[in-house]
């Protein structure tokens, strides 16, 4: 009888998770209904997006032509399923999405030199980014809105130059987020990450939204759109190539880090983009399918 009411309860457990959505992912976790990116847009789009980005990568492996584009190894592969685009700056560059008016990813390098300087964010404005189209986001989009603006390159990576940290309020760098989020566990993966780059020496990064198919939240006048999540990716070259993704919910939490910890193979899962593509296939295979805090 007791073996009885087990059955029916891991079958009754079973099916809520699967009414709830949540998917587990490689490592076994739980990634709150956070469903890889060829699910969500289908599978025709996905296979075209990955031909694409395959083809470009082994084009530029045997031109070298993506790291003298791009500038390094934290710039992803293009993408060929949403608008992109590229604005370079002076501490990052940032991949921006036209028709959500927020970008679909920034990347940077930072070494542990920049994590110090006197060009603090005080007296420094958010404001629109007069190089991408209108309508774009504007100030007051966000003005009781319930969202924070939230910086995808950190306004604290940036106090090594006047000019790098006056573009950090640029809004093209900048998702809507919930503010405790802003400045509860998404802070303190900043600070995690400035950590690593007075340890190392130098680390690659890229953030940006999660955007999940459904009809999206937009605030403002200018339908600023609202992301379902967030990520983070980070790459080592310093001793032994080590890499680490994370995938954060828009909303309030307050969690370890390792809650959520992904491997870059199911970031890009979830994404849709090819981060680091400018790595050699043997590295990449083996930096992008784990992931370990311990090894940090």
């Amino acid at each position: 009888m007791i073996k009885r009411k087990i059955y029916y309860i891991s079958i009754i457990a079973f099916v809520s998770l699967s009414a709830c959505g949540l998917k587990p992912s490689k490592h076994g976790k739980l990634m709150g209904g956070i469903r890889p990116y060829e699910e969500q847009q289908g599978e025709k789009s996905w296979a075209e997006a990955l031909e694409n980005t395959s083809e470009k990568k082994d084009k530029n492996k045997q031109s070298g032509e993506q790291i003298a584009i791009t500038g390094g190894l934290e710039v992803p592969g293009k993408l060929t399923d949403r608008p992109e685009q590229i604005l370079k700056r002076v501490a990052y560059t940032a991949s921006y999405n036209s028709d959500l008016r927020i970008p679909n990813w920034v990347a940077w390098q930072l070494t542990g030199a920049q994590t110090e300087g006197k060009n603090k964010r005080e007296g420094v404005k958010f404001h629109e980014d007069i190089d991408v189209p209108e309508p774009r986001a504007v100030d007051f989009d966000y003005v009781r809105s319930g969202y924070d603006r939230g910086h995808l390159c950190p306004s604290a990576d940036n106090r090594w130059d006047a000019k790098a940290q006056e573009q950090s309020f640029l809004l093209t760098n900048v998702c809507p987020q919930d503010h405790n989020l802003n400045v509860g566990d998404w802070h303190e993966l900043e600070n995690m990450c400035r950590k690593w780059a007075k340890c190392y020496g130098k680390i690659y990064v890229v953030a940006g939204p999660v955007l999940l198919k459904r009809k999206h939240k937009t605030i403002g006048k200018n339908k600023v759109t609202v992301p379902e999540a967030f990520f983070k990716v980070v790459l080592c070259m310093e001793g032994k190539p080590k890499a680490i993704g994370f995938v954060y919910r828009n909303e309030s939490g307050n969690h370890p880090k390792s809650f959520y910890m992904n491997s870059i193979d199911d970031v890009e899962r979830i994404t849709g983009m090819d981060f680091f593509p400018g790595l050699p296939d043997d590295v990449e295979k083996t930096v992008e399918a784990t992931c370990n805090l311990n090894d940090w």
